[in-house]
């Protein structure tokens, strides 16, 4: 069972990797080109893994268990590359490539050990291998917890952890649900090291428990599917049809709270009201989207006599307290502008110091990057306390100025 298991996941790994390489080509990016690297060390790893391949590989070479070991270095390789995309997705650019750093070098050095340790195993008159049943052993332990312990439940833990994060503030939907398919994913890591661990404990106990094999094989199958799912899911997902007009719904409703006030302060941008009816949006979703999105510009056109150029370097001051990434922290300067220009309509006060006239702020990925970036810049307007700061600082700026 595990051998038909373990190619099935090789297949799907490597079907992934050659989809993931043509857009790759296509549409180069550092976050694709990193999934790349680790869904190649994935396929490379569990191909080796596959029983057959991996005695070939063992009798060939001459040295036992030099498959287990391969395959071992393709799992470190595909975690690692993982959190580092995360963590710049997750962090500001500057604590992102810190904490990185820190993980290649743990994971270089745990993993120069697991070598020694390899090297050392074959120094026995008696060969052993690298498996529980083998736990007895100090070296083939020492090894099994390294790669457990360091190599998949750190990694895992804070991977889980930081899909978790982003997901709840990611303005692409399809890269939200992949996040967090890759948390379920490395969720059943997790429970396949706690497997391996408790049986190295029977080992030491003096059980010998059996199935470990088999249970460990279903495990590594759930989670690399699922997490090769979810690496991929923001590539393929917004292909399918379906779930495009439901994505373009849900973005139209998320666009909400902030087209609703600009709408308030400038009726006139409002072309087509039926659009306000659910069932009106839902029928012909693209032009609803599209109407807001049109709207919602308008409205940030029409706002720029009020835009005061002393609430940037405020917006910013706070973001950068708050620990925002470089995106979050435009978006929240940008809800920022937004929400105490509206004040000053209300209050018909012209800024003090205009904004000089420049572009708008043109995302990347055309209209979906679009929609993207106004879901993002409307969550912080809703709900950032950013916003909330600057329109303090700025009603302190006005007070103070005021004749």
């Amino acid at each position: 069972m595990d051998t038909a298991l373990y190619a099935f996941c090789a297949t799907a790994g490597w079907i992934a990797l050659g989809y993931v390489v043509r857009l790759q080509r296509q549409h180069p990016s550092q976050a694709r080109r990193a999934i790349c690297f680790g869904l190649g060390a994935f396929a490379a790893g569990v191909t080796v893994a596959i029983p057959p391949i991996a005695s070939a590989i063992d009798q060939v070479s001459g040295l036992p268990n030099l498959a287990k070991v391969m395959a071992h270095a393709g799992a470190l390789t595909i975690y690692a590359n993982a959190e580092i995309m995360l963590l710049h997705f997750a962090l500001p650019p500057a604590t992102a490539a810190a904490r990185a750093r820190k993980w290649i070098w743990v994971t270089a050095s745990a993993f120069l050990i697991m070598v020694g340790l390899f090297a050392y195993t074959l120094t026995y008159d008696d060969p052993v291998l690298l498996t529980v049943e083998y736990a007895t052993n100090p070296a083939v332990t020492a090894y099994l917890l390294i790669f457990l312990l360091l190599g998949l439940f750190a990694y895992c833990i804070d991977i889980t952890r930081l899909c978790w994060g982003y997901a709840k503030i990611c303005g692409r939907p399809w890269l939200r649900r992949g996040l967090r398919v890759t948390a379920v994913g490395a969720t059943f890591v997790l429970l396949y090291s706690t497997n391996k661990i408790g049986y190295l404990v029977a080992y030491w106990a003096g059980y010998q428990p059996t199935g470990e094999r088999q249970i460990a094989a279903v495990l590594v199958t759930i989670a690399a599917l699922l997490i090769t799912i979810g690496l991929t899911m923001p590539a393929w997902g917004p292909t399918l049809r379906i779930s495009r007009r439901w994505e373009d719904y849900h973005s139209y409703r998320r666009l909400e709270p902030l087209w609703r006030d600009l709408v308030a302060a400038f009726p006139e941008l409002e072309l087509d009201p039926t659009l306000r009816r659910r069932r009106a949006a839902v029928r012909d979703t693209d032009y609803a989207l599209t109407r807001r999105v049109a709207e919602i510009r308008d409205g940030r056109l029409a706002l720029r006599p009020y835009m005061d150029v002393r609430v940037t370097a405020l917006a910013e001051q706070f973001a950068k307290q708050a620990g925002l990434t470089a995106e979050e922290r435009q978006a929240a300067v940008e809800a920022a502008h937004l929400a105490c220009a509206m004040q000053r309509h209300r209050a018909g006060q012209m800024a003090a110091a205009p904004q000089p006239t420049d572009e708008l702020h043109r995302p990347e990925g055309g209209y979906a990057g679009e929609v993207a970036w106004l879901t993002l810049v409307t969550n912080a307007y809703a709900g950032s306390p950013v916003v909330l700061q600057t329109i303090a600082a700025t009603q302190a700026l006005t007070v103070e100025s005021a004749p």
